[in-house]
């Protein structure tokens, strides 16, 4: 038939550590970029509390509420890093 098979090797444990480690590096980046959004947000939130457009409460809540979403994408991205580590851990 139509069919080429390629016999593609295990990864060597050298190329499984490379791996993770462009893995963690792009975690990291990930949760870099957040946290710049994050500051960009907040210093929204306090320069409209600056010019009166917002009160104190709603600074503090509209904070509050960035943070915690912020948090929770932080938490997303370590749960898929924990599992593309083991991803590349498993030797089976």
């Amino acid at each position: 038939g139509n069919l080429i098979r390629v016999p593609i090797p295990a990864l060597s444990e050298e190329r499984r550590k490379e791996l993770l480690k462009v893995a963690a590096q792009i975690a990291e980046n990930s949760k870099i970029a957040i946290r710049n959004i994050r500051r960009d947000i907040i210093e929204d939130i306090r320069k409209s509390h600056k010019n009166n457009e917002i009160s104190d409460d709603e600074k503090h809540q509209n904070e509050n509420v960035v943070q915690k979403v912020t948090d929770d994408f932080i938490n997303n991205i370590d749960k898929i890093f924990q599992k593309k580590q083991s991803e590349i851990l498993d030797t089976n």
